[in-house]
């Protein structure tokens, strides 16, 4: 018999018409705010993104995961939902880039979970156009349902009170948030600046929460019920097998999922450092994920110690997954954004250079015998290196598809994997099976 779950809960998913409006700190300042009165509240990231939900994590003291019907494929985004609002007495998801932008949007996902939807406007410098522009948002698709909307960095009271007025019936304004400085967290080429590089960010967001209390935004929004299948537990196809992964400053784009996944196979996790550790630890094979290696390449490179532990594991012929930033830092040399060299790993015959604009952005997949790995691409740095691919991913949307180079025991790509898409494929990896891939 199929295990349903069915929960309920206040629910919503918070967006925007566009970037930069606003909705991240909005999202993190809301979880915040609901579990400072005393709430449990859980919140999700639509789409790839890796720094936003290390903010939600510690705003809300609860574990984020990515939600993409694509990525993630749409049961899981039904089980994930249902069994949060069973646990939870709060669910919030914070979109990905303009409300309807991208395939599949945030729209697409609202609508698939059934979800209410919560734009955040940026009002500066608008007035009666805060109503056209809700307006639009809430009358572009009627599956998609918008009967409040908030509005950011207001001016006055006075400016709150016209954009209230300008709505449309139908659209209440739910909070009007002024400008201040709680409200604003520093990003960096990639995102958002990692969390763990905020030295008071526990502080900001009380501050944050307090801002939109005042602002009226401590109301919960409307209760939903959410049904899913739960989904059968994968087969443990690593058993016994030791798994190093790179944590630290310079390594850490890692899916809550992927982890999981990983020990739900039956694999142990151990988590080392580039940056500070002497050397690895005892495991089988190791994950070097993506991150910001370009930023602390001297620091990797002075580590001469665990640079010739992670050789002497590769000459081992142990098998070791590197993803984007695990790639750069797999090279011969990386070339920094000051255009200044640092000897790499060597592993992979090649110079990774940063460039000042983005070198690949995108949804791909990569096929193989064993399944489709769904994820994406999205890196600064661009690889020079005469090695011909093993095979290349598959571009669902975004720039061209990423070449993946198999070194030895090595496979080094540019490409973010969701592990969950191809459990068989991702045990075959850590296993060291040679990967037929197309």
């Amino acid at each position: 018999m199929t295990d349903i779950i069915t929960g309920q809960a206040p629910a919503a998913l918070i967006t925007a018409p566009g970037s930069g409006q606003g909705k991240s700190i909005v999202t993190a300042a809301l979880a915040r705010l609901h579990r400072n009165a005393g709430r449990k509240v859980r919140v999700f990231k639509h789409g790839p993104d890796y720094l936003d939900p290390m903010v939600l994590e510690v705003a809300s003291g609860q574990p984020v995961y990515q939600l993409h019907p694509w990525m993630t494929g749409e049961a899981e985004c039904h089980w994930r939902l249902a069994e949060a609002a069973r646990d939870a007495d709060l669910v919030l998801v914070e979109g990905a880039m303009g409300l309807f932008d991208g395939d599949p949007s945030s729209a697409d996902l609202a609508a698939l979970a059934g979800l209410p939807v919560l734009p955040v406007i940026d009002a500066r410098g608008m007035a009666q156009t805060f109503g056209a522009v809700a307006l639009g948002l809430a009358s572009f698709r009627p599956d998609v349902k918008i009967g409040q909307v908030i509005a950011n960095r207001i001016g006055s009271p006075r400016h709150g009170e016209m954009l209230a007025a300008s709505l449309p019936d139908g659209i209440e304004l739910l909070g009007a948030i002024p400008r201040d400085e709680a409200m604003a967290i520093p990003d960096r080429h990639l995102g958002l600046v990692q969390a763990s590089e905020l030295a008071h960010l526990d502080q900001q967001l009380d501050a944050a929460a307090a801002v939109l209390a005042k602002a009226g935004l401590d109301r919960l929004p409307a209760t939903v019920t959410l049904t899913a299948e739960h989904p059968a537990p994968p087969t443990r196809l690593l058993d016994g097998v030791r798994i190093g992964i790179a944590r630290d400053a310079a390594f850490a784009f890692i899916y809550r999922a992927n982890v999981d996944l990983l020990e739900a196979q039956g694999a142990t996790l151990t988590y080392f450092s580039p940056l500070s550790d002497a050397q690895l630890p005892e495991v089988d094979a190791l994950w070097l994920p993506g991150g910001y290696p370009e930023l602390h390449a001297a620091t990797l490179a002075a580590n001469t110690s665990m640079m010739a532990s992670i050789r002497a594991f590769h000459h081992a012929g142990k098998p070791i997954l590197a993803e984007c930033g695990g790639l750069m830092a797999c090279a011969s040399e990386l070339v920094d954004r000051d255009g200044q060299p640092h000897p790499m790993l060597g592993l992979l015959a090649g110079r990774a250079i940063m460039e000042g604009r983005l070198q690949g952005l995108g949804l791909q997949s990569l096929r193989a015998d064993e399944g489709e790995l769904r994820g994406h691409t999205y890196h600064h740095s661009r690889l020079e290196t005469e090695l011909p691919p093993l095979a290349c991913t598959r571009k669902l949307a975004g720039t061209e598809a990423e070449p993946v180079f198999h070194a030895g025991s090595l496979t080094a790509t540019y490409f973010h994997g969701y592990f969950p898409s191809a459990p068989a494929l991702v045990a075959a990896l850590f296993r060291g099976q040679p990967l037929t891939a197309y």
